[in-house]
């Protein structure tokens, strides 16, 4: 159980440095620092956006209309993190 515990941890931490990195590349690309017409650019910018999208849309539902503000990958990050609270004190349950 051990084990389990351990993938799951470092699944949680994948999914943490996804949304940061799609965060960051989505300033990077407001702020006209990086120009989607790249094809590395476009091709790692849709990969993150086809792996995140799920998750922001189901949160999306939820949260009201901010303007051209997005809060869903805020709400994801802290959702991520109340997990890995809750999995760090309840980890005697695993071993």
């Amino acid at each position: 159980m051990a084990s389990l515990f351990q993938i799951i941890m470092l699944l949680l931490d994948i999914v943490w440095f996804v949304i940061i990195a799609h965060v960051i590349m989505s300033w990077l690309i407001n702020f006209q620092v990086l120009n989607l017409r790249q094809p590395l650019v476009a091709q790692i910018w849709d990969g993150l956006n086809r792996l995140l999208e799920p998750l922001y849309s189901r949160v999306r539902a939820f949260l009201p209309a901010m303007g051209g503000l997005d809060l869903a990958p805020l709400v994801v990050l802290i959702a991520v993190a109340i997990l890995r609270i809750v999995l760090i004190n309840n980890a005697p349950a695993f071993y």
